[in-house]
């Protein structure tokens, strides 16, 4: 069914007069009675009685003129979604993340994107960097947020935030009311610690950064989410060393403290499947790309 034929007919429809439907089409009347004649001829259905007086609908006519504004408003929807879509403004993105990531960047570049691209529907995932990984693989998820890059050259990563390691203690652990701390003063704490088949990396850039300074952490729990090492930090369990964002999760019953040492930085990429090519993925990148931008200034 050609799309210009539709148009001509709701026009003659609406207007019920053929020189009117042919001015606001800006065609002249020939052309226009012979494209809905051969519309008729191609249904096999009068849709318009013609006198020399006056133009009406048939039966027929009238049915069809509604489904013909239908087709046409969907059909015009699809092209706009199509062309939206094909500029990154229309579709859809699934995120992986790591808990310790929900503050910052990752926060800020969602809501900016959300903000410019409100037709673009986000998933989100909570995953650790290894399952991140995989998922991203195996083409789950688009992006992830992680703590560690992939050296696959199938998957990309990006750096984009280096944090601090902090201290987070029970307020009323004796340790609180310093303002900071001396790593080697929680030498005889009792720690809470993800676990490292969760990720290992980070998992062994806190024994590390203890060991350098004369001391390996006694583990009494493991906790794969920041929140919940958190939690149980404020329910006296023990005490925890987690990457400085985590200090958006706050809570009356605890305090963050930086070290006095200099600590190693704690990583954030982002990464992607290589040979991606989606509009939507490239639009978020830009604008994590400059929300990171943007928040260095801001440092």
């Amino acid at each position: 069914m050609d799309l210009k034929k539709l148009r001509y007919f709701i026009a003659v429809a609406e207007e019920l007069h053929f020189n009117r439907a042919a001015k606001k089409l800006n065609i002249t009347q020939p052309p226009l009675s012979q494209q809905i004649q051969s519309l008729e001829e191609e249904l096999g259905v009068k849709l318009l009685e013609r006198t020399k007086r006056q133009v009406r609908l048939t039966s027929a006519g009238a049915i069809f003129l509604e489904e013909s504004r239908n087709m046409v408003s969907q059909l015009e929807k699809s092209i706009k979604m199509t062309q939206l879509a094909s500029q990154g403004k229309f579709g859809h993105l699934s995120i992986a993340f790591v808990d310790s990531a929900s503050g910052g960047l990752m926060v800020n570049a969602l809501k900016k994107f959300r903000d410019r691209f409100p037709d673009v529907k986000l998933t989100l995932f909570e995953m650790t960097s290894a399952q991140q990984l995989k998922a991203i693989h195996d083409g789950k998820v688009h992006v992830g947020f992680l703590r560690w890059a992939d050296p696959s050259i199938h998957i990309t990563s990006q750096l984009y935030t280096n944090e601090s390691l902090i201290a987070v203690l029970p307020a009323t652990h004796p340790l609180a009311r310093h303002p900071t701390l001396s790593l080697r003063s929680l030498a005889e704490e009792s720690f809470i610690l993800s676990p490292p088949h969760m990720g290992a990396s980070f998992h062994d850039l806190i024994l590390d950064f203890c060991g350098q300074h004369g001391f390996q952490p006694q583990i009494v729990q493991e906790a794969v989410q920041m929140y919940t090492i958190v939690n149980l930090v404020a329910a006296g369990i023990g005490i925890s060393i987690v990457p400085s964002s985590v200090s958006v999760f706050q809570r009356s019953d605890v305090v963050f403290r930086s070290f006095h040492e200099d600590s190693p930085s704690v990583p954030l990429y982002a990464a992607w499947k290589t040979d991606a090519n989606d509009a939507v993925l490239t639009r978020f990148l830009e604008v994590v790309e400059e929300t990171a931008c943007s928040e260095q200034l801001d440092m």
